[in-house]
């Protein structure tokens, strides 16, 4: 069975997921954690589970959901794990950070893992998690989808009654809304979203209310 743990974290209220199941084996999705007691509230949940984190996954390479990287390779020696077509954005945080933010942050990029595509599996555990590629938040914007719990992590594609804004360098409306449609709008009803900022929802709801689908 799958365990989901959230934690918010950073300036931009960036969901952090944590996934394991029985086994202890766990991975952690766009751990955007900043703020040293954020950092700290991870690690010990980590640890007081007694979780083994074997991936370090990113839906995007956006510096809200990687910042806190370099702490979990310290700590874990993960690399992280994204669709090469970001690795542009990976490479130039502290770019990003400058021109969205006006500011200087103290985060530095870690080495990265393989890169991810559509269709892999990333195993941990008895769970396996697609990877499900949605471009246009990013070029190599990617979502993960686990078939046997009927759970969705969508980064910045796919939130509560909207999506991800495509007006940052390497942004494309036109093609986030062909792949939430293609790829993602065709998943069961029943499976539950678990976006990268805000509440969760559903297939179900977001095909009846979200009015980018109308």
């Amino acid at each position: 069975m799958l365990h989901i743990q959230k934690f918010v974290v950073n300036m931009i209220q960036e969901n952090c997921y944590i996934l394991n199941d029985e086994t202890n084996e766990a991975v952690i999705i766009d751990d955007g954690a900043y703020y040293p007691e954020e950092k700290k509230a991870i690690e010990q949940y980590i640890l007081n589970n007694n979780l083994k984190p074997v991936h370090l996954l990113d839906t995007h390479a956006h510096f809200d959901h990687i910042m806190g990287n370099e702490d979990l390779f310290q700590k874990f020696d993960l690399k992280a794990e994204f669709h090469e077509n970001d690795a542009y954005l990976y490479d130039t945080i502290s770019l990003q950070i400058q021109s969205l933010l006006s500011n200087k942050l103290n985060v530095h990029k870690v080495p990265a893992g393989p890169f991810i595509k559509s269709n892999d599996l990333i195993s941990f555990g008895n769970i396996q998690l697609r990877v499900i590629e949605t471009p246009g938040h990013t070029p190599g914007g990617v979502c993960f989808y686990c078939e046997s719990e009927k759970v969705l992590f969508s980064g910045d594609s796919l939130f509560k009654q909207s999506i991800g804004r495509t007006d940052l360098p390497g942004g494309d409306g036109v093609k986030l809304l062909e792949s939430l449609k293609r790829n993602i709008l065709t998943l069961p009803d029943e499976t539950k979203v678990f976006p990268g900022h805000g509440p969760s929802t559903t297939i179900k709801d977001e095909k009846e209310r979200n009015i980018y689908f109308k």
